[in-house]
């Protein structure tokens, strides 16, 4: 069964090239957003926490502080309505999934850059 799902992964879902990524890096993705007939471009920028899953089900996971108010969105990485992703800079984090990020405030909040 499984070979049958790689199959079917390999064959017919089209992959995307994707920017290097992973948690701590702040990114912006800009996706299409259908309302009715119209479509327009909106951009989505924050701290990657996570990154899960393989091949054509991987997902990641992205915050930003809206206000007060701190808002996180998952999005697939094959999904059709991504139009690009750019890669803005590289955090310096220990941890593959950085949770622990949701409960700081103010400077602590901040997440060192990484010198490339």
């Amino acid at each position: 069964m499984e070979n049958l799902v790689d199959f079917v992964q390999k064959e017919f879902v089209t992959k995307k090239d994707v920017p290097v990524f992973t948690a701590g890096d702040t990114i912006t993705v800009y996706y299409e957003i259908r309302e009715g007939e119209k479509r327009r471009t909106q951009f989505f920028r924050g701290v990657v926490i996570q990154r899960r899953g393989s091949g054509s089900s991987e997902t990641f996971t992205i915050r930003k502080m809206s206000g007060t108010i701190g808002v996180e969105r998952i999005f697939p990485v094959n999904l059709p309505a991504i139009q690009k992703i750019e890669l803005n800079k590289k955090g310096k984090v220990r941890r593959a999934r950085i949770f622990y990020f949701r409960g700081l405030t103010g400077k602590k909040a901040q997440i060192k850059e990484r010198r490339i």
